[in-house]
């Protein structure tokens, strides 16, 4: 990494803190091992500076536009007051503000935006001083407060004899890509509600800021919607126990939110979407075999207009529950197979002037539901099915690329079409393979292709993907992390500074042992030991 070296006038006195720097960072006893992902530009010096938790407050500075009685930061300074301290409770969960005599962490923010969402524009940059007695961060945002805290709270370690340290250090840093995802499938197996707030807690401590809840699909429909209840009554694995309903979705939103992660639900269609079929009639297109109709249903039902009206009904609803501006109507894997062997189907194609052409009706489908959101004012993504099937790319925003091979031909195409990327292909974590190894994760390129600028900045960034197949709620975590991390790291650094997984494998390994002691259960990278090791839920 690259290490930013105090100022001295004696030549060897630079020397000697660089060195020290290392050592604290990589090899001291006792020292912090290093800051997971790593900031943009990062000087810690060998000043030691002791912590006690009973002497130890935040405070507002008198400039700060955000003050005490901003629900994102006072919760999260109780919050913090525990990962700090993990050994240290408070009495009766409470924060005490900053009085003579202790160790200050003083906040400042440009903006009040206490009581907003996160969203695609919200700036996480900030800096953080630390010295004797006092610590100062600052940020535009509570966004980026939020990020320094977890920072901070890295930084500080302990020694042999349990006594908290932190040393002097100035931190500046700033995301590199603004959107930095991961998906969770709760349709292929039901999460539960506590699983998905683990996740969150687990994304933020790797600076994650989009929880993508690819919430139903073919297995079941869990989601519990107000205007479609049979959706989760017929669509869901268990009506009562295996639903989300609209209390769990404003837990999980609001937990979200008081972590900075934006929450973007997808509800994918006109394919995956069998668990739909159950609960409304006539969604679904009946398949045909001998000229009759042969009991199987296939994609939603693009010739009826009553689709078209159930679809604004559903996505009125969504649009009023999830906040985020972003929304993923999916659009891939559509098997065109049914919609060819039905006659009314083909009579509506032939209508329309379509031909035979399936991807034309796909593309005539996808483009009505976009239009559908857009009215309400979202952003749609789409998988980069969608992209190569479609004529009319400008009616496209956001292209998410999933499949693997050559992605960054397929990254290149999307961006000279002028459209935004999100990055899925190489952090698919849910596939066979040699699941330990990290740093396959970790050395991604996402702009390593030929293009001019405008091109590299319509890329906003990229998503881990868990899908549920062999995934629940007994091995998500271990599965998710810290290989998530990896990806974490890649999103967020500057990349010319975390090329090396040489380098960066001991950070890793100290910020898996920090995951255990805050209770995720990450998997282990390789041979070793922690000295806090997990100690269950």
């Amino acid at each position: 990494m690259k290490v930013m070296r105090p100022v001295n006038t004696k030549q060897c006195v630079p020397l000697i803190y660089a060195l020290l720097q290392l050592i604290i960072l990589y090899g001291g006893p006792n020292a912090v091992t290093g800051v997971w992902p790593l900031p943009r530009a990062l000087t810690v010096y060998p000043d030691r500076i002791p912590l006690n938790p009973r002497t130890f407050y935040f405070d507002y500075g008198r400039q700060s536009a955000t003050q005490q009685g901003c629900s994102v930061l006072d919760a999260a300074f109780r919050r913090y007051l525990w990962i700090i301290f993990p050994d240290y409770t408070a009495e009766n969960g409470q924060v005490t503000f900053a009085v003579n005599n202790s160790f200050n962490l003083h906040i400042s923010t440009d903006h009040n935006d206490c009581e907003n969402y996160p969203n695609e524009d919200s700036s996480e940059r900030y800096n953080l001083s630390v010295s004797a007695g006092h610590a100062s961060l600052n940020a535009a945002t509570v966004w980026g407060i939020l990020r320094g805290l977890e920072t901070f709270s890295q930084l500080v370690y302990q020694d042999e004899h349990g006594s908290y340290f932190v040393n002097k250090t100035y931190i500046e840093d700033y995301p590199r890509f603004q959107f930095r995802g991961i998906l969770l499938d709760t349709s292929r197996h039901y999460l539960p509600v506590y699983a998905i707030l683990k996740t969150l807690d687990a994304m933020s401590y790797s600076k994650f800021n989009v929880l993508h809840w690819h919430i139903v699909d073919d297995p079941s429909f869990p989601y519990q919607s107000r205007s479609f209840p049979n959706l989760s009554n017929k669509g869901a694995f268990h009506p009562e126990t295996h639903i989300y309903t609209q209390s769990d979705v404003r837990r999980v939103i609001s937990y979200a939110r008081l972590r900075g992660i934006r929450v973007l639900p997808e509800f994918d269609s006109p394919g995956h979407t069998r668990s739909w079929g159950k609960g409304q009639s006539d969604l679904l297109t009946p398949c045909y075999k001998g000229g009759a109709p042969s009991g199987a249903f296939g994609p939603v039902n693009p010739a009826l207009q009553s689709t078209y009206q159930f679809m604004t009904a559903l996505f009125q609803e969504v649009s009023s529950v999830f906040p985020d501006s972003y929304i993923h109507l999916g659009g891939d894997e559509v098997d065109f197979s049914c919609w060819r062997s039905n006659p009314h189907v083909r009579a509506f194609m032939q209508k329309m002037g379509f031909g035979g052409d399936f991807p034309k009706l796909e593309a005539f489908y996808v483009e009505n539901i976009v239009n559908i959101t857009s009215a309400l004012n979202k952003t749609s993504i789409v998988w980069q099915d969608v992209f190569d099937y479609h004529e009319r790319r400008s009616a496209l925003s956001v292209v998410e690329v999933w499949k693997h091979g050559c992605y960054l031909c397929k990254v290149r195409q999307v961006t000279k079409a002028g459209l935004r990327v999100i990055l899925a292909s190489p952090w698919y974590l849910d596939l066979p393979g040699p699941t330990h190894n990290w740093a396959r994760y970790y050395t991604v390129w996402p702009l390593a292709f030929p293009g001019s600028e405008k091109q590299k900045r319509l890329v906003i960034g990229g998503e881990v993907c868990m899908w549920g197949e062999y995934v629940d709620a007994t091995n998500l975590f271990p599965k998710l992390w810290p290989r998530a991390s990896a990806a974490a790291e890649r999103l967020w650094s500057d990349e010319k500074q975390t090329s090396s997984v040489e380098r960066a494998s001991p950070r890793l390994e100290d910020f898996r042992c920090k995951l255990l002691r805050r209770g995720i259960q990450a998997g282990p990278l390789y041979v070793g030991h922690c000295k806090h090791e997990f100690q269950g839920v």
